[in-house]
């Protein structure tokens, strides 16, 4: 039997592939997966116990599945003392 999915836990496929279990669904014996990319699919039981999968640490950077570039977080990840903060009136016209 392959790994037990869990929402929230990350896998690695040995192509390389990384995702994430986003939904389970007991009664209709399926699963959803998001690639690292972004992409959604859905696997039922039997297809997620034949695939040779290991658990992986969530990645570090995991905006990957988020499909967004770092300028795109709407944070300023340059930041750098506790003190220095946005002020939203700044932006104003």
């Amino acid at each position: 039997m392959g790994q037990v999915p869990r929402i929230g836990d990350w896998y690695q496929a040995v192509n390389g592939d990384r995702f994430e279990i986003v939904a389970l669904d007991e009664e209709e014996a399926t699963l959803e997966i998001q690639h690292y990319d972004g992409a959604v699919e859905e696997l039922d039981f039997d297809s997620w116990n034949e695939m040779e999968i290991s658990s992986i640490e969530p990645p570090e950077d995991w905006s990957g599945s988020l499909d967004i570039e770092r300028e795109d977080y709407g944070v300023d990840l340059e930041l750098t003392a506790p003190n220095d903060h946005i002020n939203p009136v700044d932006d104003l016209e």
